[in-house]
C-alpha cells in the first residue's frame, strides 16, 4: 500500500512561482512511477507531469511544457512539482499519483492518489 500528502499549495499572481510536494509512505518508493494531475472547477482531471522510478525520464502535458518540472528524491521518498510563469488557467486542485511499472498518462491507470492541494493563480 502507498500513502500520499500533498502539500504546497496555495495563493500566487500570476507569473508567481509555486512548489508542491507529495511524501509517499511507502516501503519501496523507487519502485512506483509518480505523476502529478490537476482538476479544475467543472473540468475532468486532467494529466500535467511523470517520473519514472530513477527520475532520469520525465514526461509533461503540452500546456506545462517549459514552466513546470517534476522532480523526485527516492532517498526522501518524495515528489516535487515545480512551477514557474503560473497562469490563471492552473488554478485547479492539484493530486499525486502512483503507480507500479512504467508511468503513463492515463489516470485510470493510478493505483495510489494524494489527497489533492488547491493551487490558485490571480491575474
Amino acid at each position: 500500500q502507498v500513502q500520499l500528502v500533498g502539500s504546497g499549495g496555495g495563493l500566487v499572481q500570476a507569473g508567481g512561482s509555486l512548489r508542491l510536494s507529495c511524501a509517499a509512505s511507502v516501503r519501496t518508493f523507487s519502485n512506483y512511477a509518480m505523476a502529478w494531475f490537476r482538476q479544475a472547477p467543472g473540468k475532468e482531471r486532467e494529466f500535467v507531469a511523470n517520473i519514472n522510478w530513477s527520475g532520469d525520464t520525465t514526461y509533461y502535458a503540452d500546456s506545462v511544457k517549459g514552466r513546470f518540472t517534476i522532480s523526485r528524491d527516492n532517498a526522501k521518498n518524495r515528489v516535487y512539482l515545480q512551477m514557474n510563469s503560473l497562469k490563471p488557467e492552473d488554478t485547479a486542485v492539484y493530486y499525486c499519483a502512483a503507480k507500479s511499472r512504467k508511468p503513463s498518462t492515463i489516470a485510470d491507470e493510478y493505483n495510489y492518489w494524494g489527497q489533492g492541494t488547491q493551487v490558485t493563480v490571480s491575474s
